[in-house]
């Protein structure tokens, strides 16, 4: 028994000194942040002219001009007085900018984790006129697979990263991969009056994709999470009210007589506006978790539903969903599709960008059959988002802004195409 103990007794004083002078290492690559000071990110609001679009996003419209989203760096101005001759005027740069969306002559927009209130009532004189700080999640831009270094959100914002290496003994790596949410309308007010600024009152139209919309005195803005609420009833100084937490990965807006459509990875949420300052959760319709944007027309809502990459369905599909009855909504009938994006309808005209597969336009009058009555296939663009326009489709894809009329559905033209330089 001794002789055990003595034995056991060695091996420990062994393994002892071992553990102490032969630590195992390993080496590893890490994203490293790259930081943009909060002092820098509220300085860097400038105006500058044309420039061309490499990286398009979201898409709103307003009187006669088109507003397009450069992913994280800005919005470009479009002048689209002649849909048939639209023209870049200028480019507001915002760092962090994803979503916008308009109240008479202001613009309001997303610049990481603030707020900017923007006058566009004079198109030659862009000017920032307020800003809210920190009113949005602290955000994150996506990285490399590997590890993520620790995030110090008193450095500021991060705008990217640098792969570094980095030695610790095995067992000591901290494996970081925190997910911080990221920002992704439909009244639209036309205007036929053709002039050089923006008309004072009215809200524009944003696509499917908007998770930025304005209803009566509010402006609504989604995280990936809830649902947050600004009192613009003066325009020109957005004042928070309220956050309402609706559901984990809440993706886009569409408001519709009355009612907010939210959609989510996980279903669509229906919210009464009929008092705007306190939106009131009305049901819910589940589906299978895909990404999901809606819009809505008369007694049904249109869902696609995006399977693969992180939307989690495998499936990619069209949902007809019947909402005459708001409190329990029905699934109506289901259409495959093949990696849809945005969608829009007017007057049971119905738009569906299907990504690689191009934009489809169907005739949506007998929701149960609206495979059997396609009216275009415009195949050989990569569709992103729309908004129709009474009679003039606006489509962004992945090579550009295409403009359609459809005044005719039966007869579709395309009336314009911007090109875009770079990939979405």
């Amino acid at each position: 028994m001794k002789r055990l103990l003595f034995t056991f007794m060695l091996m420990s004083l062994a393994l002892g000194f071992y553990s102490c002078s032969d630590q195992v290492e390993e080496t590893y690559r890490v994203n490293t942040p790259v930081y943009m000071t909060y002092g820098e990110l509220r300085s860097a609001f400038n105006i500058k002219s044309a420039e061309v679009i490499h990286q398009p996003g979201k898409i709103y419209f307003k009187d006669d001009y088109i507003f397009v989203n450069e992913y994280q760096k800005g919005i470009h101005v479009v002048n689209n007085a002649d849909p048939s001759n639209p023209e870049i005027v200028s480019f507001i740069e915002i760092p962090g900018n994803v979503d916008m969306a308009i109240k008479g002559d202001k613009l309001y927009a997303d610049s990481y984790i603030d707020l900017l209130t923007i006058d566009i009532s004079d198109m030659n004189n862009i000017t920032e006129v307020d800003r809210d700080t920190s009113v949005f999640p602290y955000i994150i831009p996506e990285y490399e697979i590997g590890m993520l270094g620790g995030i110090d959100q008193s450095k500021g914002i991060v705008t990217g990263y640098q792969m570094t290496e980095k030695t610790e003994p095995l067992g000591d790596q901290q494996y970081n991969y925190v997910t911080f949410p990221r920002w992704e309308s439909g009244f639209f007010n036309l205007d036929a009056a053709k002039y050089s600024g923006v008309g004072a009152s009215g809200t524009g139209t944003g696509g499917s994709m908007a998770r930025f919309t304005v209803y009566d005195n509010y402006l609504y803005a989604i995280d990936n999470a809830s649902l947050h609420l600004f009192d613009v009833s003066n325009n020109a100084n957005p004042e928070f009210a309220k956050k309402i937490t609706i559901s984990w990965q809440i993706e886009t807006l569409f408001p519709y007589n009355e009612m907010l459509f939210i959609g989510s990875q996980s279903g669509m949420f229906i919210y009464s506006l009929q008092n705007p300052a306190n939106p009131h959760f009305i049901s819910e319709f589940s589906h299978a978790t895909a990404c999901d944007p809606v819009v809505v027309e008369g007694n049904y809502a249109y869902v696609t539903l995006r399977g693969g990459n992180l939307c989690g369905a495998i499936e990619s599909s069209l949902e007809v969903i019947d909402i005459s009855n708001l409190e329990f909504p029905e699934l109506l009938e289901t259409y495959p599709m093949k990696e849809p994006y945005g969608l829009g309808v007017d007057n049971q005209v119905l738009f569906v960008c299907d990504g690689d597969d191009g934009l489809k336009i169907y005739n949506a009058e007998d929701p149960c059959a609206i495979d059997d009555n396609m009216i275009a296939h415009y195949a050989n663009i990569d569709a992103f988002d729309v908004i129709p326009l009474g009679n003039v489709l606006l489509m962004i894809g992945e090579d550009g802004l295409y403009q359609y009329d459809y005044s005719n559905p039966e007869d579709i033209k395309r009336l314009s195409y911007l090109p875009v330089y770079g990939e979405r």
